[in-house]
């Protein structure tokens, strides 16, 4: 068994969760980038990492959207498995229920955001990471356009790993499974 798959799968399980629920929803484990750097500078600073392929396809998705009159920022990108645990941890503590978290956050080293190639999205005027993202221009926009420039809806309605639709998470076609 691959080494970054056993470390995941004993994170999870300190933090309760079973290995029969990564088996069960279809779950991969992923490497953690190491190469990154920084795709965009929010507003207030923030740096949101990505690997160089995945920032650069993100910064010609982002100029062609704006070239018809779309407006994109990146929300979320690269996360750490550290980071993912302790979101999950804060949660766990809060009282919030396992199975709650789950359906929305991806148990750590299953998380596409620590491969470096995924971003949340989001345009001027939409609520950031709701479903209500799924009716602006700019989500109909990354449907026609973005499988162009690499990307992809990670998690469609009905998707086979569970979690809630997200018209907020596009990756970058470029992701090694480990498992």
């Amino acid at each position: 068994m691959n080494l970054v798959k056993i470390q995941s799968e004993n994170i999870c399980t300190a933090l309760g969760i079973p290995k029969q629920f990564l088996e069960s929803r279809n779950l991969h484990a992923y490497t953690e980038a190491v190469c990154l750097e920084v795709a965009e500078l929010s507003a207030d600073g923030r740096e949101h990492l990505l690997t160089t392929q995945a920032a650069d396809a993100w910064r010609s998705l982002r100029a062609a959207a704006q070239r018809d009159g779309i407006t994109l920022f990146i929300v979320s990108a690269f996360r750490s498995i550290e980071r993912q645990t302790e979101i999950i941890r804060r949660k766990l503590v809060a009282g919030v229920a396992i199975e709650e978290i789950l359906a929305v956050s991806a148990p750590p080293g299953y998380s596409e955001h620590h491969t470096g190639r995924a971003v949340d999205l989001s345009t001027p005027d939409s609520p950031l990471l709701e479903i209500g993202f799924e009716k602006t221009a700019a989500f109909r926009w990354l449907e026609d356009h973005a499988n162009s420039f690499g990307f992809y809806l990670s998690f469609p309605l009905g998707n086979s790993s569970g979690f809630q639709f997200e018209p907020w998470h596009w990756c970058f076609k470029d992701v090694i499974l480990v498992n």
